[in-house]
């Protein structure tokens, strides 16, 4: 199998990659940020890229890289250029074209590697991968111009590989730029976090979310919902989109509205259409849903119920599950124990089926407590 031919970890299903992706959306101030860095001569050679999953990091990183790799030098023969102002870079730009190809030979990229073995992508990044980084730097000093370095993502680097990474970032080669992708910073090494400058990537507004969308060729009528669930990731809202998320989100609402008691054949047949071969997508979106379901009636008991609902129902679900700040907190302890038991539970493999019916029958022990405080 060619390396073309294996999956892409940094690249969302649906949607295309961030290489290849033209416009970044919902992240002015974020460019704003690298731009000034960048116009000041004082540029940072390391720097963590934060923010929830899906809403432009890898795509910021790569136009980055792109402007940076190329960097037109002026000649001074006509006074200094203006300072940029914009991050875009013709795409007739030869260094351009090297980046969209693939193939520039002063980019490299760090992420979780396929094992041919078990013929799947590795659950982390190892310390092989950011290995090949020395030679990247050999090859690349011959003629001068700036190199850059995407780690996508950080949060995947397992412990050998963090620390060769921050060896480099310690003792940065001449004129190199290395970019962590972090979904979550806090999981990263502290002396990691402190050699690199971060830029904060926020939550898409609807109608960024919506360009975003249009760029990736989706569409869908229910933009309500679809913004209520995503959280302002166009990731997950593609995910959503390509795996009936919506609908298994209805699905769980109409469970739930008969607790503090649950519809027990359900409930079962809820947790049965995640097992067996080709239903590891919808597992792991079923997961992120219940999470998600948690998290919106943690949210109702302090905020009151939301404005967009992610499904017919929702609302008057979540203001009677969740009507104080009393229940708010049961349902915010909830959601870190049932976190924690779906990483867990992943990690060495529970059966799909039982997890899934663990953590709806914690949710009706919960909503019990709730009804009888």
């Amino acid at each position: 199998m060619s390396e073309d031919a294996h999956p892409q970890p940094d690249r969302i299903e649906g949607a295309p990659h961030p290489r290849e992706t033209q416009r970044l959306f919902g992240q002015d101030a974020a460019v704003q940020d690298f731009l000034t860095a960048y116009n000041s001569g004082r540029l940072h050679s390391g720097w963590l890229i934060t923010g929830p999953r899906g809403v432009g990091k890898a795509t910021l990183a790569w136009k980055i890289a792109t402007f940076l790799l190329s960097e037109q030098k002026d000649d001074g023969l006509f006074g200094d250029a203006p300072p940029p102002t914009s991050l875009d870079v013709s795409p007739d730009n030869p260094e351009a074209r090297l980046v969209q190809s693939g193939a520039h030979p002063r980019l490299y990229v760090v992420r979780r590697p396929f094992d041919e073995k078990a013929g799947k992508l590795k659950t982390e990044i190892t310390v092989d991968a950011v290995r090949g980084l020395k030679g990247f730097f050999q090859m690349s000093a011959t003629d001068g111009g700036r190199r850059v370095v995407i780690v996508d993502a950080a949060d995947e680097l397992n412990r050998n590989a963090a620390n060769a990474i921050l060896k480099e970032l310690e003792e940065p080669p001449a004129r190199t730029t290395i970019m962590l992708i972090a979904h979550q910073p806090s999981r990263l090494l502290p002396t990691i976090r402190s050699r690199c400058r971060e830029l904060r990537c926020a939550p898409l507004s609807p109608n960024a979310l919506a360009e975003a969308l249009a760029q990736a060729e989706q569409h869908n009528e229910a933009s309500e919902a679809l913004a209520a669930l995503s959280g302002g990731s166009a990731g997950d809202a593609i995910r959503l989109l390509n795996h009936d998320g919506l609908p298994l989100y209805g699905a769980l609402i109409q469970l739930f509205e008969s607790l503090p008691h649950v519809n027990r054949p359900a409930a079962l047949k809820l947790a049965d259409s995640c097992t067996g071969k080709g239903a590891e997508v919808r597992f792991g979106l079923t997961l992120d849903l219940i999470d998600h379901f948690i998290a919106r009636l943690a949210r109702a008991g302090l905020l009151g119920p939301p404005q967009t609902q992610g499904a017919k129902g929702e609302a008057l679900l979540l203001a009677r599950l969740s009507p104080h700040d009393g229940a708010a907190r049961q349902w915010a302890d909830l959601q870190h124990r049932i976190s924690a038991r779906a990483r867990h539970g992943k990690a060495v493999n529970l059966d799909p089926a039982a997890l899934i019916l663990d953590m709806i029958f914690q949710i009706e022990q919960t909503a019990q407590k709730t009804a009888a405080a």
